[in-house]
C-alpha cells in the first residue's frame, strides 16, 4: 500500500529533478535540448536505482510539459536504466507532452515502440492520443491507434469513436471511414447525431437513394438518441449538393417513415435545388409538402449539433449548416454565430467574414472581443487583408471600437496585414475619442511604415511619439535604426542611438550590428570603431557576437586592412572564431599577401593560438568558395 508519507519523497524527488534539468537546459548553448550535461545531472541526484515509471511521469508532467525534446530526452534515459521499463503512466505524460507540442512523428515513433513491446495502456491514454491526432488532422493516424486500443480488448467511448469517424468522413479517407462505421456496429458502439451524420451526409454522393434509406432505418433503431430531422438534413443537402435533386424530392416522405422527419429548413433546400435547375413545378409541390408536413425546426437541436460539429473542427461542415440556416432566415443562437467567426474562418475566411456581417446587421448583435481576434489573426495568415478592412468597417459602423482594447487589436492587425493607411487613420480617431495609444501601437505603425518602405511617415509618428509624450521604447529604437541603417541614413541613426543612451535605453546586439553595417557601407569606419567600444563597454558578450559581424563587414567593403587591425587589438586577441572568418574573407577575396601578415603577427604575439586556428581553418575547407586559397595561411603559420 502506497501511504503519503512515501509519496512525499518521490514528489519532492521529481521536484527536484524537474527543476535541475530546466536549470541546465537555462544555462546550455542549446536551450531546451537534451545534452550530455543533463544525463551527467541525473546521475550525480543519485536516484538511478530508484527511478520509476510513476517518478518519470511527476518530472514530465508538469515540469518539461511545454519543453518536448527535455521530455523526449528524459523518457529515452529512463529507459537506459538498469531495471527499469517504462508503462501506461510514463507513456501518458510523455505522448501528453509530444500533443501539445503537435510532435506528431515522435507521437508515431513512440507508439510503434509500444506495439512492438506490447505494453498494454490504459484506455484513457489512447483516448488522450486520439483526441490529439484529431486536432492534429491526423484522422488516418488516430484509426490506426483505436485498432490497436480495440486488438487489446480496451473499450473506447463512443463519443471518441464517433469525433473519428466524422473526422475521417471529413478528410476524405472514405475507405478507413467505411471500416471504423463498420465495427462500430459490430461491437455494439453507440452512433451519435455528429459521427453519423456527417458519415450519411458523405454517403450521399455515392449511394443510391434505397441502400441510403435502409442504413439510416437499421441505425435508427438501435441508436435512439440520433435526431432524425438532422439527419434528414444532412442527407438532402448532400443529395442536392451532388444535383441529385430529384431524389432528394422522392425520399422526403420516406425519410417520415423511419422517423427522419424533414422540418422547414429540410424542404426549403430541396425548394431552392429546384430553382436552381429551374424545376418550378417540382418546386411548388415541395412547398406544399413543407405547409402541409414540415415540422419546425427546433433551434436547441441544431444548437448542440453545431456546439458539436466545431468542437470536434468539422468546420466545413459547421459552415454549411450555418447557412443553411441563414440563408432561409432561420433562427440562430448569437453565441453560435460568434463561434462560428472566429473558427471558420481558419478554413473559409469569406463565410467566416460573411457570418459577422449577418450577426451585425441582422441582428444587431457585436462579436466577442477573443472571436474578432481569432478572425483577425487567420485573415492576416491567409493574407487577406481586403477581408480584414471591410470586417472592421463594419464593426465601425456600429461603434464596436469604443475602447483602447478594441482599438488596440484593430490597429496592431491593420499593421500585420500591410494596412498601413487604413492603420494610422484608426490611431488617429482613437485619440480623437481621447484614448490614449501606448507605445506598442505606434511601434506596430512604425514597422509596418518600414516594411512599405514608407520612411517619411515612420519619422513623423517617431515626431508625434515625442509630441505626445508617448516614451519610445528599445523596440522602437531597433526598428527605425535597423531601417535607416538598410536605407543609407547613418547620421540619423546615430543620432537616435545617443538619444537612446541619454534616455538609459539599453541598445541590444540587432542595433549594434545595424549600425556597424550601415557605417561600413558608407565607410564611416570611425563611427563604426566606436559603436564597437560603446558595445564593449557595456557588454562583453553581446560585443564577442558583434565583432565576427564587424570583421564580415569590413570585409564585404573592400577593409580588410582595417579588420586586421581591429582584430589586433589586445582584448580580441583570444577571439579565434573572428581571426579565422577574417581570414576566410580574406581567402575569399584572393587578399593572400594581407592573410599572410596577419598570421604571421598571431604567431609571434601568441604562438599557442596557432593550432587552433589552423584546425579551424582547415574544417573551413569545405565551406570557403576557394578551399585551395587558405592553404598559403597554413602554411604561413606552419613554417614561419
Amino acid at each position: 500500500m502506497v501511504t503519503s508519507s512515501t509519496m512525499r519523497p518521490a514528489a519532492e524527488l521529481a521536484v527536484k529533478i524537474g527543476r535541475e534539468l530546466l536549470k541546465v537546459s537555462a544555462t546550455s548553448r542549446s536551450a531546451r535540448t537534451w545534452t550530455p550535461s543533463m544525463e551527467h545531472t541525473l546521475h550525480s541526484l543519485g536516484f538511478r536505482h530508484s527511478i520509476n515509471p510513476s517518478l518519470v511521469a511527476r518530472v514530465i508532467d508538469p515540469f518539461l510539459l511545454n519543453h518536448h525534446s527535455l521530455a523526449l530526452g528524459f523518457f529515452n534515459w529512463a529507459a537506459q536504466q538498469p531495471g527499469y521499463s517504462h508503462d501506461s503512466i510514463s507513456y501518458h505524460s510523455i505522448f501528453k507532452t509530444l500533443s501539445l507540442s503537435r510532435q506528431f512523428s515522435a507521437m508515431d515513433a513512440l507508439f510503434k515502440q509500444v506495439k512492438t513491446q506490447r505494453i498494454l495502456l490504459d484506455f484513457s491514454v489512447y483516448r488522450s492520443l486520439i483526441d490529439a491526432l484529431l486536432l492534429g488532422k491526423k484522422a488516418q493516424s488516430a484509426f490506426w491507434v483505436l485498432e490497436e486500443a480495440l486488438s487489446t480488448g480496451r473499450e473506447i467511448h463512443h463519443d471518441v469513436c464517433n469525433r473519428l469517424l466524422a473526422a475521417l468522413t471529413s478528410d476524405g479517407c472514405s475507405d478507413y471511414a467505411q471500416k471504423l462505421f463498420v465495427k462500430m456496429r459490430q461491437r455494439g458502439v453507440s452512433l451519435n447525431t455528429l459521427g453519423f451524420g456527417v458519415y450519411i451526409g458523405s454517403l450521399c454522393k455515392s449511394s443510391d437513394t434505397n441502400q441510403l434509406l435502409r442504413l439510416v432505418g437499421e441505425v435508427k433503431k438501435s441508436n435512439f438518441e440520433i435526431n432524425g430531422s438532422i439527419i434528414a438534413l444532412l442527407i438532402l443537402h448532400g443529395l442536392c449538393k451532388c444535383s441529385r435533386e430529384m431524389d432528394a424530392f422522392y425520399i422526403l416522405e420516406e425519410l417520415r417513415n423511419i422517423d427522419c422527419k424533414p422540418d422547414f429548413m429540410a424542404y426549403r433546400i430541396v425548394a431552392e435545388a429546384f430553382v436552381v435547375t429551374g424545376n418550378l413545378y417540382e418546386r411548388q409541390v415541395v412547398l406544399k409538402k413543407k405547409r402541409k408536413l414540415g415540422v419546425a425546426p427546433r433551434s436547441s437541436d441544431y444548437r448542440e449539433f453545431m456546439l458539436d460539429l466545431i468542437s470536434a473542427k468539422r468546420l466545413t461542415e459547421a459552415k454549411e449548416v450555418a447557412e443553411v440556416i441563414l440563408s432561409g432566415s432561420f433562427p440562430i443562437d448569437n453565441d453560435i454565430l460568434d463561434a462560428l467567426i472566429g473558427s471558420v474562418s481558419a478554413v473559409d475566411p469569406d463565410s467566416a467574414v460573411g457570418f459577422l456581417n449577418y450577426m451585425v446587421v441582422n441582428t444587431g448583435k457585436l462579436p466577442a472581443i477573443r472571436t474578432l481576434g481569432k478572425l483577425s489573426k487567420n485573415l492576416c495568415r491567409q493574407d487577406k487583408s481586403d477581408l480584414l478592412v471591410k470586417a472592421y468597417e463594419v464593426l465601425s459602423s456600429r461603434s464596436y471600437f469604443s475602447d483602447p482594447e478594441s482599438y488596440s487589436l484593430m490597429i496592431s492587425f491593420l499593421c500585420k496585414a500591410g494596412r498601413v493607411r487604413e492603420g494610422y487613420s484608426a490611431l488617429h480617431e482613437m485619440k480623437k475619442k481621447g484614448f490614449d495609444p501606448d507605445v506598442s501601437l505606434y511601434n506596430a505603425l512604425i514597422e509596418a511604415c518600414c516594411k512599405a518602405e514608407m520612411i517619411r511617415p515612420a519619422k513623423k509618428l517617431w515626431d508625434e511619439m515625442f509630441v505626445e509624450g508617448c516614451r519610445m521604447n528599445l523596440t522602437t529604437y531597433n526598428v527605425l535604426i535597423k531601417k535607416l541603417s538598410e536605407e543609407g541614413e547613418v547620421e540619423e541613426s546615430l543620432r537616435l542611438f545617443q538619444k537612446m543612451l541619454e534616455k538609459g535605453i539599453e541598445p541590444d546586439e540587432t542595433i549594434y550590428t545595424s549600425l556597424i553595417e550601415g557605417l561600413c557601407k558608407d565607410t564611416k569606419l570611425e563611427d563604426a570603431l566606436e559603436v564597437f567600444r560603446k558595445c564593449m563597454e557595456r557588454d562583453k558578450t553581446v560585443a564577442r557576437r558583434v565583432l565576427i559581424t564587424f570583421v564580415l563587414n569590413l570585409c564585404s567593403n573592400g577593409h580588410f586592412g582595417e579588420a586586421s587591425q581591429l582584430l589586433r587589438e589586445r582584448e580580441h586577441l583570444e577571439h579565434t572564431g573572428a581571426h579565422v572568418v577574417l581570414l576566410k574573407c580574406m581567402a575569399d577575396a584572393k587578399e593572400i599577401e594581407i592573410g599572410i601578415k596577419h598570421m604571421k603577427w598571431i604567431k609571434e604575439v601568441s604562438p599557442s593560438l596557432v593550432h587552433t586556428i589552423c584546425s579551424d581553418l582547415s574544417a573551413s575547407f569545405c565551406s570557403s568558395s576557394d578551399p585551395d586559397s587558405i592553404l598559403p595561411f597554413i602554411h604561413a603559420l606552419e613554417h614561419t
